[in-house]
């Protein structure tokens, strides 16, 4: 095929624009697709609009943190992983930091330098960005692809990369498009579901807390009497009930569990403290405070709005003055300050989502180039393959690793 033909990026997300940008810079005509007004929609609203771009673990750890199809990934890690990532961005001006569980960010705290820098890359190495158009159909004879299909236009060119994202945060463009085309040209879509989503709880005290964040607490998911995870970290409460890196990682396994009745979280507000420890530090607090009544007397221990809940659950007078307190009601604080249970309904929508799991299946794309077995010049690159990982960075490394083999093997071709 003549070598003036582009290759075709659908998708301007992390995927995408990087895949764009490496394909341009080996010298490729590069025309990059995007149905939105502006690039990198998800990207600016991840990590709260601070984009936590990468963590800083070796290439083992990362693959501990892909529940879904995290092996697939050896061939994209070898040849770009986060040191590389790291000097691509810094090479267009974003300097990196790194906080807590070796997440990395952007010193500035802003997205939009991540999402300007990799615009700049594909830019400046030639690539041609056409936003608002949207792609209708991947057109393909022979088992070879042909281009795309626009409202518009016929595009031809001699390789297309879809990058067009999952089906969470819809609203983003993330809309599903991809397997659609996917399943038209023969290839197994795997059915979409949540990864890293918020959960739903029965218990109403919840809403009461909502928007309190928690640091430093331990989660437990038990079915029944098994317990399936246990995860230490940050929560949030929400109006519907719980999200934060916590709860996230855990709802992976909600979503997986067909019989969802019996789910309990646990949660331990003092994890560093064991029942004899924690009750000692309790009769210290009641020592100082012992004149005031116990709605006054735990604000050493706990954040204010909790206070009211946790006495509610203990069933003791809010007004009863704390050298009142009987051993035995001391005794159910602390196993609700070690164990405060809810019962979990079920996770959110896919919609609300992080991650989607599910997607275009591994055994369809090849691991060394990310180019179809099914139809020559087709790739696929970011969350629109069958793979998800847990909150720290690790799922846009997956996208940067994928997107960037795509398209230089997309270059190369």
């Amino acid at each position: 095929m003549p070598s003036h033909l582009p290759v075709i990026v659908v998708g301007a997300g992390a995927a995408g624009l990087i895949a764009a940008g490496r394909a341009a810079e080996l010298g490729a005509k590069v025309i990059i697709l995007e149905k939105n007004k502006a690039v990198g929609r998800k990207l600016l609203i991840s990590g709260k609009g601070r984009c936590n771009i990468t963590n800083n673990g070796d290439i083992n750890t990362f693959m501990e943190n892909y529940p879904g199809g995290g092996r697939f990934l050896y061939s994209a890690f070898h040849h770009f992983f986060q040191p590389e990532l790291l000097q691509l961005l810094k090479r267009y001006g974003v300097e990196t930091k790194v906080e807590r569980g070796g997440r990395i960010f952007p010193a500035s705290d802003k997205a939009s330098d991540v999402v300007q820098a990799l615009l700049n890359y594909a830019r400046t190495n030639g690539a041609e960005l056409r936003t608002q158009t949207e792609v209708l159909e991947i057109w393909q004879a022979d088992g070879a692809v042909k281009g795309v299909k626009t409202a518009e236009e016929h595009i031809e060119g001699y390789a297309v990369i879809i990058a067009t994202g999952g089906k969470s945060y819809p609203a983003t463009g993330s809309t599903g498009d991809g397997y659609k085309w996917a399943a038209a040209l023969g290839h197994t879509v795997i059915t979409p579901r949540p990864a890293l989503v918020p959960l739903n709880i029965q218990e109403e005290w919840v809403k009461e807390l909502q928007g309190l964040s928690l640091k430093n607490v331990a989660v437990t998911l038990t079915h029944g009497e098994k317990v399936l995870a246990k995860e230490f970290g940050e929560m949030l409460f929400t109006h519907f009930g719980v999200s934060g890196p916590v709860i996230l990682t855990l709802s992976r396994l909600v979503v997986e569990k067909e019989n969802r009745r019996e789910l309990k979280l646990h949660l331990n507000l003092k994890p560093a403290l064991d029942e004899e420890k924690l009750d000692k530090r309790l009769q210290r607090d009641f020592q100082k405070y012992q004149r005031r009544q116990l709605q006054n007397a735990l604000d050493d221990l706990l954040p204010k709005r909790l206070i009211p809940i946790v006495i509610r659950l203990s069933g003791i007078e809010p007004a009863k003055f704390v050298h009142q307190i009987t051993r035995e009601e001391r005794h159910k604080l602390v196993q609700i300050l070690l164990d405060l249970g809810m019962t979990v309904l079920g996770p959110r929508s896919l919609a609300e989502a992080i991650v989607t799991a599910g997607g275009v299946s591994l055994r369809d794309v090849n691991p060394r180039t990310m180019e179809s077995k099914l139809v020559s010049g087709l790739y696929f690159a970011g969350e629109i393959l069958d793979i998800d990982g847990f909150t720290g960075g690790y799922n846009l490394q997956a996208a940067f690793s994928s997107g960037y083999l795509a398209g230089e093997s997309a270059a190369q071709r």
